[in-house]
């Protein structure tokens, strides 16, 4: 059975496993974004080659922090996240940031920070299909695909 890509690259990389609630929630944010974006894309890719321009436009549409909010407030609202996975949330919410999205409220911004620092977190941890469904779960809140 293959490995997952987290573990592979840490294989590879030679990189030692730290406990993800080591690192700071801006850095889980900094890999969860990036996770979140790669999981969208796989799906639109998957669901609908088309051209690059219209994956770019639905891609945006929906890992947007506006998005990510909404989906945020749908996994609370629906008592969705474990308490573990509510703090981890938490603490990628209250971090500061020195950014601000150019198009979110700060509020906005700051739940999509929370939920990129647990996709980052659950990337970390390998607990990848607990990601995947809550990325599903989400999507399925701002659009059917």
């Amino acid at each position: 059975m293959e490995i997952g890509i987290h573990d592979n690259i840490r294989e590879q990389f030679a990189l030692n496993e730290i406990d993800p609630l080591r690192y700071s929630p801006l850095a889980l944010a900094f890999i969860g974004d990036s996770v979140f974006d790669l999981v969208v894309k796989t799906v639109l890719v998957e669901k609908a080659n088309c051209p690059a321009n219209v994956l770019h436009r639905k891609t945006s549409k929906l890992v947007k922090a506006q998005s990510q909010a909404v989906m945020v407030r749908s996994f609370l609202d629906n008592d969705i996240l474990t308490d573990e996975e509510i703090a981890v949330y938490k603490r990628g919410r209250n971090a500061k940031s020195p950014t601000t999205a150019k198009n979110a409220s700060v509020s906005e911004y700051r739940m999509a920070t929370g939920l990129e620092a647990l996709i980052g977190y659950l990337y970390l941890c390998g607990r990848n299909g607990r990601l995947v469904g809550l990325v599903k779960a989400g999507i399925s809140v701002i659009t059917e695909l």
